[in-house]
């Protein structure tokens, strides 16, 4: 009987960047790993966190110094050879060609998470941006569209509850605010600010990281506030995007989970690499975008009031968006690169 593929993923983390690609990463770990296949990580202490509150000891890690792409690369490339790493699995924006080239190298074959539309040196790309065509990455196979994006299991087996009560309810009752674990800029705290009194009898639940700056204000307003509620490193995002009526989230892959639920969303652009999906997302009339900048505070309670109150606009949110994920993305690309490695494609 043959050996299980082994897959090695490296992904960025941090207090700049979020732990999104961590996210997704584990997310695409688990779906190999239903496969047959054998997943590590070479994680960052940054990365070694997120790992530690959401994936336990359940996978294998090779411990990786903070530093440079090129250093973590290299000790990546060093590790994927010593384990003998069929494929790996690259999700950084500070990763290059070159740093592509020592991974495949190293592990033979390369997938690169990337939706930059930068050119890359892998032997199978990954880009689920809306709006994504084959000309975008010339001269790899890539990926494309949210029908590849990596989203847990967890939100399709939802997915149908949640349609069928979005279909059948026109009020507004609870409001989701989760704008990433690590809450950059304090912006949760911000964000809720500004909703705090517009919210009227709605439940407000708020999403952080046990590493949030807001966390400590916004674990005092739940004391104090019996509308909030505060959930730190959640397991449960798919329930709480299940039961809330709309959303303020932010730009990044947990837009996808959102999606798929088919939950309306105000949805914020955090970093310049959100903003041109996130506005493809508003015009497909899946989300309603908003830049994160001084005008902020004032447009930001608009468009809340504006989404709050219209249950028309919402339901038309609600299916535009489901339409466009189901789901069932990190499936897709798992069989993809096990089918690369048994050399069926």
């Amino acid at each position: 009987m043959s050996a299980p593929p082994r897959v090695l993923l490296v992904a960025d983390a941090g207090p700049a960047v979020g732990g999104g690609h961590v996210m997704r990463c584990l997310t695409l770990a688990g779906a190999l790993t239903r496969a047959g296949a054998d997943c590590a990580f070479a994680a960052t202490p940054e990365a070694a966190g997120l790992l530690d509150g959401f994936a336990g000891e359940a996978i294998r890690r090779f411990a990786a110094p903070p530093g440079d792409p090129a250093a973590l690369c290299a000790l990546a490339a060093q590790a994927a050879r010593t384990w003998g790493a069929d494929f790996a699995v690259l999700d950084h924006y500070g990763a290059g060609r070159a740093e592509d080239a020592a991974m495949r190298a190293a592990a033979g074959r390369l997938l690169a998470i990337e939706d930059l539309r930068r050119r890359r040196d892998c032997d199978l790309l990954l880009d689920s941006s809306l709006g994504r065509r084959a000309g975008d990455y010339p001269g790899v196979e890539a990926l494309l569209g949210p029908g590849f994006a990596l989203v847990r299991p967890e939100f399709a087996a939802e997915r149908a509850a949640s349609l069928a009560r979005r279909a059948a309810s026109a009020e507004t009752r609870s409001v989701l605010v989760s704008l990433g674990l690590t809450d950059v800029g304090a912006i949760t705290g911000r964000v809720v600010d500004v909703i705090l009194p517009l919210l009227g009898a709605r439940r407000l639940e708020v999403v952080l990281g046990a590493g949030a700056q807001s966390l400590a204000a916004m674990e005092l307003l739940a004391d104090a506030d019996p509308r909030v509620g505060v959930h730190v490193d959640t397991q449960a995002m798919a329930a709480l995007i299940a039961d809330a009526d709309m959303a303020i989230g932010a730009g990044g892959s947990s837009a996808w989970e959102r999606c798929v639920l088919g939950l309306p969303a105000v949805t914020l652009i955090l970093a310049d690499n959100q903003r041109e999906n996130t506005r493809a997302l508003a015009a497909a009339g899946a989300a309603v975008a908003l830049e994160v900048n001084g005008a902020l505070i004032a447009r930001l309670g608009e468009a809340f009031q504006g989404l709050a109150g219209d249950a028309e606009r919402r339901a038309r949110m609600s299916q535009a968006a489901a339409t466009l994920c189901d789901g069932a993305g990190a499936e897709r690309v798992a069989a993809r690169m096990l089918a690369m490695v048994a050399g069926s494609a």
